[in-house]
């Protein structure tokens, strides 16, 4: 269903020389200096080299083939190219080398709200999608009774999709993709947007979509739901395929090399999430109850994470919390600054913050930390995924606290302290 051969895309990246505005007497007069070094030097390379311009490959050399009813799931670090390989395959994007060739129809799901004219009703964008798709009326309007059950907005069908929520549109998206019979469906990590519920329900269509003969390809961070839903995985590093095959081999591979990384995950800009308007993590780490730096722990041992940070402006009505995952992405608990009577109100500036955890409720295994910041009632501002890794082991071989039995309570709300060092 799917070929690649030797794909590569390549962007152009460009930087700014000096931290100030560009005005137009400044790209006139590099226009004029760059003219006067061709007329100066006639028999000199055309190409002179701009140290305001960088190639950057976000896919090199990347083959691999798909076959009929393939559940392929695609995995990798922030920036490893996942996204620009389904904007190829989808022919949002034209490869600098290499080919793609495709046997059948394909439906993309990339982005929130990809396809959708904001001014339309959901009735009419699902007419419009699926005529996209290449769908006659008829074969909608038999689709459509499905499609809207699925989605769940019934009641806002004739409403604008401008006034959706994310949510909503991602729902009614999803749900057009996949009842319209394509034979490749392509979801990227959008479906993160929904509530748990609509996500089990979005796999189970996956899984009755591969069952059916039709292929699908799903980016995700939640190797929980990639090890659930797909048969085959490709594994991307660096814009290139470092691993393809099994599943839980590949899944093992991509955790292990994750685990190998000591560097600090805040100075790539990358894995930083959300707005940036006014503030930015710069270091995230876990502590003993002795306040040194550690990434072992045993059951229901204090932890302490340790927030850096650096905010812009003064503001108020902050919240920041922390979110804890295993390393297959599955959220097991979240501790929030203010549920604890920790200040809203930051001044412009470094900021330490800490949330110690007296006993933290977790089975031996590998665990991450996942901060966050925003303004209450807003969007986030900053959030880094797995900013921070540990691990918990036993006290003794078989990996059993005794004092474990006064904690029992995994996975639920537990008590923290905040505050700024």
């Amino acid at each position: 269903m799917i070929r690649v051969d030797s794909l590569g895309k390549k962007y152009i990246l460009r930087h700014q020389k000096s931290a100030g505005y560009v005005a137009l007497r400044d790209v006139i007069a590099e226009s004029a200096k760059r003219w006067g070094k061709r007329i100066s030097h006639p028999f000199r390379s055309a190409h002179i080299p701009d140290a305001t311009r960088e190639e950057f490959w976000a896919l090199k050399d990347v083959s691999f083939q798909i076959r009929k009813g393939d559940r392929v799931g695609i995995i990798g670090r922030n920036g490893a190219g996942k996204s620009t390989l389904l904007k190829v395959i989808s022919r949002i994007t034209e490869p600098t080398e290499g080919r793609v060739a495709l046997k059948g129809r394909v439906a993309s799901l990339l982005e929130v709200g990809t396809g959708f004219h904001p001014e339309l009703t959901g009735r009419e964008n699902t007419f419009l999608n699926g005529a996209i798709l290449g769908m006659t009326k008829a074969e909608i309007k038999n689709k459509f009774d499905a499609i809207v059950d699925f989605a769940e907005i019934e009641k806002f069908l004739d409403t604008p999709v401008k006034r959706y929520s994310s949510g909503m549109y991602v729902r009614l998206a999803f749900a057009v993709a996949a009842h319209l019979e394509p034979e490749i469906l392509v979801v990227d990590e959008v479906l993160a947007v929904g509530d748990a519920e609509f996500q089990k329900k979005c796999l189970g269509k996956m899984q009755d979509v591969g069952k059916e003969g039709r292929t699908v390809l799903f980016v995700s961070h939640n190797m929980t739901a990639i090890a659930s839903l797909c048969s085959r995985l490709i594994l991307l590093k660096n814009g290139s395929v470092d691993f393809i095959g099994d599943v839980t081999e590949g899944i093992d591979r991509y955790l292990t090399d994750s685990t190998r990384t000591t560097k600090n995950k805040c100075d790539d800009i990358r894995n930083h999430g959300g707005a940036l308007l006014f503030s930015k993590f710069t270091n995230v780490e876990t502590l003993n109850s002795k306040d040194e730096a550690t990434t072992e722990f045993k059951i229901a041992d204090c932890i302490k994470v340790k927030l850096e940070l650096v905010l812009t402006d003064n503001v108020s009505n902050i919240e920041i919390g922390i979110a804890l995952h295993n390393l297959m992405g599955t959220r097991l608990s979240h501790f929030f600054g203010e549920w604890e009577g920790f200040s809203t109100r930051f001044k412009k500036g470094k900021h330490v913050v800490v949330c110690e955890i007296p006993h933290l409720n977790c089975l031996p295994g590998m665990y991450a930390i996942s901060p966050w910041i925003k303004i209450k009632g807003g969007g986030v501002d900053d959030q880094v995924d797995f900013a921070a890794e540990f691990t918990i082991i036993g006290s003794d071989i078989t990996g059993f606290n005794p004092d474990f039995e006064r904690y029992p309570n995994l996975g639920v709300y537990q008590k923290s302290k905040w505050y700024e060092v």
